[in-house]
């Protein structure tokens, strides 16, 4: 028996239209967009499936990733008994790890991610706050050039170090802009300052802390039959008491996915990515190229994904 890792997308992965093709072909992922919508007060059909903006807003886009990821992530646990030796998320996809785990429900996590992107929203509200992909740099590097960087008064901070050469810095939108130089100058091969208004991972999000930890005492249970590889710390935990504190740290942490991937690598033959767009995938190509990343993010890939196991 192969040893798999389930795997979930973060914000970024989002697209209208992803999850139509479950909603059109099984009974079963309609009836949970139905009843979700109901329970969240969102309406995942319009969300989902039709031209809007709401999208791309942050209190929306984590829940309907999150919504996709777990139809996914059913649709195969209907026709397969794989369990995984280890459950990993990028950023929001971590939760979608607990909803996997069984510590928390669907519906409650629904609702506690749109919670989390309202408080995301609210703490950048008054500030700048923006992004910026990293492309050629180590890293130790680009730590350096940001660390630099705050000893003269910015605010910049890595967040999500992706791949070797792949990194996200977040924080003040014009002090990230005026490190692009030096960037430069450190032969990196690209950056990039990203459409987004919210700065996640770092220092920025301090104030959301404490109301995002009251809101998972509320729902977060004790299950948790599978571990889950933390993005703070890159190593696994399996209890209710982690999860609180991990998921709380990890508004104001990197994003360490490099790290979690190589750090499980020995132990998993398999990496199944449950949700749009194959973001992971294309990560783990860089990070670890001898194990095959499998996606299931439509009918088709789903399909594929049982046949190929």
């Amino acid at each position: 028996m192969k040893r798999v890792a389930f795997i979930f997308p973060g914000q970024g992965s989002q697209a209208i239209g992803m999850g139509k093709d479950f909603y059109e072909n099984s009974e079963k992922a309609k009836n949970l967009i139905d009843t979700v919508s109901e329970s969240s007060g969102i309406d995942f059909k319009n969300l989902l499936f039709t031209e809007n903006e709401n999208l791309e807003k942050t209190q929306f886009t984590q829940p309907a990733i999150l919504l996709v990821s777990i139809i996914a992530l059913e649709l195969f646990r209907e026709k397969s008994d794989i369990s995984p030796t280890y459950l990993l998320g990028h950023s929001l996809g971590e939760f979608s790890a607990l909803v996997a785990t069984g510590a928390i429900s669907l519906e409650d996590a629904v609702n506690l991610v749109k919670k989390r992107g309202e408080l995301m929203s609210e703490a950048c509200e008054d500030v700048d706050a923006g992004m910026m992909a990293v492309i050629g740099l180590s890293d130790e590097k680009i730590e350096e050039v940001c660390e630099s960087a705050r000893e003269d008064g910015k605010k910049v901070w890595g967040a999500n170090y992706n791949s070797d050469g792949q990194v996200v810095l977040a924080g003040i939108r014009g002090d990230l802009e005026s490190i692009q130089g030096k960037l430069k100058e450190e032969k990196a091969r690209k950056s990039v300052v990203l459409n987004m208004s919210v700065a996640s991972h770092c220092e920025l999000l301090s104030s959301a802390t404490g109301e995002l930890h009251k809101e998972m005492e509320k729902v977060v249970g004790e299950s948790f039959e599978f571990p889950i590889v933390s993005n703070v710390t890159a190593k696994p935990y399996q209890s209710r008491g982690d999860a609180l504190e991990l998921l709380t740290q990890q508004l104001v942490s990197p994003v360490r996915y490099s790290d979690s991937i190589k750090n499980i690598a020995d132990e998993v033959d398999l990496f199944i990515e449950f949700g749009h767009g194959g973001v992971l995938k294309g990560l783990n190509r860089r990070i670890v190229k001898s194990i095959p990343t499998l996606v299931v993010s439509d009918m088709a890939s789903l399909q594929k994904a049982l046949d190929d196991i």
